[in-house]
């Protein structure tokens, strides 16, 4: 009971600072950290413990699966170079750096575990990165970079982890060793994601029940998850490859009830996940700091080195990483330079999260199964304060320095041409059709479907004209809501004074709910 109770305030309050942030227009995962740092120190406030297998089993695996479903594949195809250049070889370079410099700080400890360290820190985070770019209004190609390389670097860096630690206890580790391990794992969990999301996409097909469909959107990121971990291979890559290829395809294998309804349910865990997350991290604090035994001295100085070093060594990493590819003709015709801003806001784009935090846990206590003698809670303190000192420092910047280096983009009327141009195309489509199959249909009800399709055909274009008036579609929906209210209205009353069912205002209810969610369309 105790326990549940905890889960119902950690949700409660987690609900609570997302409100707080939409009100002050902060974002979310920045408030629910500050907020869980302060409650950590809250006397009587119970104890928070993250353990690492129920973050990359339990809560990893719906927030990349649907990162993934909603990430654009011919969007991450093209950016594909950019996104491995920073989720496999950024996360090397970092690992190796960050390793070094801590060995060079505490010499006694093994480079094994300073280079565990360096994994560990290395990969953004995908919440933050994602919530953050896109609130600001980055470019649609920097956004997909930098989800790109939070879905997959997380990958890199978790095995990274675990070679470090299997030579930190004794385990010889050579190049070929690591370089087979990384191939067969990411490999691995890329042909289990694929074959799995082909035999889900062949059971959508065959279930014509949204709720069955929508049970197994549900189960798919966790089975996934827990059959690569079985196999041993990359259960992160093996969830985002499920995504990719499941979401590319939704438009084809659910029904359109199925797609409202898991939208809604995805949207809803989503929520949940992200909030709990970044309160928990934050509410480690107490007890991470209260189990360090080195002093304070040390601890701050190799946690301002491991700081320093991850935000130059981005930096270092994105310049040549975008303009040295450029010299080759094929990628310099195929991708146009951009400008040195660019790559800057990238660069500072570098938030970890809660990923960062459950790899820290995986370090194995000093002393069990041949791992010498290390300080194992001085490393899990450090890759906290990283997450915290991120997220504050650049989460809270990177929208001044978007605007301050003018990284902006509105695509408001660029998309609303291309729409207005496929709506028409879209338009004479449902035309020729209803042409073919009208035969023996009443006409006012022919002459009505030509009405809607003219219509949707103009309310298209109007989004392309001045914002200064009220356009047609807009003037309808603000009518329609009212005459729905009002229906909605008439029928509670019928309702209370019984002369229809509570079944038939049910159905009435969700009629006119379906109906005014449509219009909702003409408001944006």
């Amino acid at each position: 009971m105790e326990t549940i109770v905890d889960t119902v305030v950690l949700v409660a309050i987690a609900v609570v600072g997302a409100a707080l942030a939409r009100r002050l227009g902060f974002v979310a995962p920045l408030v629910l950290l500050v907020a869980g740092l302060g409650l950590s120190f809250v006397p009587g406030f119970p104890e928070a413990h993250l353990d690492h297998e129920l973050v990359l089993i339990g809560i990893l695996p719906p927030l990349l699966y649907v990162a993934a479903l909603q990430t654009s594949v011919p969007a991450f195809r093209l950016a594909l170079r950019p996104i491995l250049l920073l989720a496999v070889g950024l996360v090397v370079l970092t690992a190796m750096v960050v390793g070094f410099l801590v060995h060079l700080l505490l010499p006694a400890v093994p480079l094994a575990a300073c280079v565990a360290l360096g994994a560990i820190v290395a990969p953004p985070d995908a919440v933050s990165a994602t919530a953050i770019a896109r609130r600001v209004g980055l470019p649609r190609r920097v956004v997909t970079i930098l989800e790109g390389e939070s879905l997959l670097n997380d990958a890199t860096a978790l095995v990274m982890v675990r070679v470090a630690v299997g030579a930190l206890g004794g385990v010889a580790v050579g190049f070929w060793d690591i370089t087979m391990r990384v191939t067969l794992t990411a490999g691995g969990g890329l042909l289990i994601g694929l074959a799995f999301a082909m035999g889900v996409a062949w059971l959508h097909r065959k279930i014509e029940d949204p709720l069955l469909d929508d049970a197994m959107a549900l189960l798919t990121p966790f089975v996934v998850v827990i059959i690569a971990e079985k196999l041993h291979t990359s259960s992160v890559v093996a969830v985002v490859i499920a995504g990719l290829y499941l979401g590319h395809r939704i438009p084809y294998l659910l029904s359109p009830t199925s797609r409202l309804q898991m939208d809604a349910v995805w949207r809803l865990i989503n929520f949940l996940l992200e909030g709990v997350v970044f309160l928990l991290v934050g509410l480690q604090l107490r007890t991470v700091i209260s189990t360090i035994e080195t002093s304070v001295a040390t601890t701050v100085q190799v946690t301002a080195v491991v700081f320093g070093a991850l935000l130059l060594i981005r930096f270092l990493w994105m310049y040549p990483a975008t303009y040295l590819a450029r010299l080759v003709p094929r990628i310099r015709n195929r991708e146009p330079r951009p400008p040195v801003t660019v790559p800057t806001v990238i660069a500072w784009a570098g938030m970890r999260g809660v990923v960062t935090l459950a790899a820290a846990q995986t370090l194995p206590p000093p002393g069990v199964d041949d791992v010498p003698d290390y300080p194992r809670e001085l490393l899990i303190f450090v890759a906290f304060a990283v997450i915290v000192l991120t997220l504050m420092v650049q989460g809270t910047t990177l929208p001044w320095l978007a605007r301050r280096l003018g990284v902006r983009e509105d695509n408001s009327a660029q998309d609303a041409l291309a729409e207005a141009g496929v709506q028409h195309a879209a338009g004479r489509a449902a035309l020729e059709a209803l042409e073919e199959h009208a035969d023996g249909a009443p006409t006012n009800v022919v002459d009505r479907l030509r009405g809607l399709i003219e219509s949707r055909g103009n309310n298209a274009w109007e989004r392309l004209g001045s914002q200064d008036r009220e356009t047609p579609s807009a003037a309808y929906g603000r009518l329609r809501r009212e005459m729905i209210r009002a229906e909605r209205h008439v029928f509670k009353i019928a309702r209370n004074e019984g002369r229809i069912p509570e079944e038939v205002l049910v159905r009435a209810q969700r009629e006119l709910d379906l109906e005014e969610s449509q219009l909702q369309r003409s408001d944006d």
